[in-house]
């Protein structure tokens, strides 16, 4: 069976074939009674525009690849989603590739999006050296989400402010009375941006000589092994604040597995609010690091490079807040 054409639709509607391209591409200068004319012509017959013709024709192809670091950290899906949100709203599909795949295979993590012609591109988390990314925003614009990386010039940086988000779990820590906090901290510019707002929130209330910070790969394994290892020393921590909530899961499970109980031997606090860290068995005091805003406003940010492209990048920093579950309660 014959595939209907932008001519069929044409002769169905009763008007020409650039009033059809006009309303097929969303321009406002047709009028309504003809939009409606073409749109429902196009449903009757089951035409579907030809994405490729149109990329040709347009020189885009309407597409934004996303780059990101670890598949596997849940963080990211609420990220997407707010991502995605705004871009299918204006007529923008995501294409998907994994960088630290590519890396494993030497090749650079970017190169399988761009060889597809993507029209922006997106980088979710930390990557390695976000450098090279110098040379790909000079062809399309380049957004850093979730990353707090030195970006090269042109770069946009949409982040979360890690500094308050470290901030408010140690503060928490310390109004329920607990003096010994351990930190399981993490890699990268973010790690390390959590990871000193916790140890000046601990020095500014005079706990600096009663602080642990335990290095870490932000991984549930990761945060187990550091847990296991802090809770079989003399002077054991009665809190724990872990770097995200992956690490925070392997907190949890060291402690069952040694007999504590949380939170009335140990309280535990994560970060970013993924939705392990809503699981009703789980329900983790972390902080919620808005990665949906965060999500929407790269998405801003690449339609506003669109729109008008060049000039300075910007740092847009989306506020945390503390979502305070069943794992913290007063020190034992």
């Amino acid at each position: 069976m014959r595939q209907p054409t932008i001519r069929d639709v044409a002769e169905r509607a009763g008007v020409s074939k650039s009033l059809v391209s006009l309303v097929l591409r969303g321009s406002d200068q047709v009028r309504p009674e003809k939009r409606d004319a073409v749109l429902r012509a196009a449903q009757e017959l089951g035409y579907r525009p030809n994405a490729a013709a149109r990329s040709l024709s347009e020189q885009r192809t309407r597409t934004i690849g996303v780059l990101l670091n670890d598949l596997r950290n849940p963080w990211f899906v609420d990220l997407l989603d707010g991502l995605n949100s705004l871009l299918h709203a204006n007529g923008l599909h995501m294409l998907l590739a994994d960088a630290r795949l590519n890396r494993r295979t030497g090749q650079d993590p970017a190169d399988p999006l761009l060889a597809l012609r993507v029209d922006g591109l997106v980088v979710v988390g930390t990557l390695p050296d976000p450098a090279a990314l110098g040379a790909v925003a000079e062809r399309i614009p380049v957004v850093l989400a979730g990353s707090r990386e030195p970006a090269p010039p042109g770069v946009d940086v949409v982040a979360g402010d890690d500094e308050r988000g470290a901030r408010l779990a140690a503060e928490h820590l310390i109004g329920l009375g607990h003096r010994r906090i351990a930190h399981i901290a993490g890699y990268g510019a973010v790690g390390e941006l959590r990871r000193g707002s916790f140890e000046a929130t601990m020095l500014r209330h005079g706990l600096a000589e009663r602080a642990v910070v335990e290095p870490g790969d932000m991984t549930e394994e990761g945060g187990y092994r550091t847990t296991v290892r802090l809770l079989s020393g003399p002077e054991r921590p009665t809190a724990v604040f872990a770097v995200n909530d992956m690490a925070a899961i392997g907190v949890l499970s060291a402690a069952e597995e040694l007999g504590l109980r949380v939170p009335r031997d140990l309280s535990v606090v994560g970060y970013d609010n993924t939705s392990i860290a809503r699981l009703r068995h789980v329900w983790l005091t972390t902080v919620d690091n808005t990665s949906h805003e965060v999500g929407r406003r790269a998405a801003r940010c690449l339609l506003e490079r669109f729109e008008g492209p060049g000039g300075a990048g910007r740092v847009q920093l989306a506020t945390p807040t503390l979502e305070i579950r069943g794992s913290t309660a007063p020190a034992p």
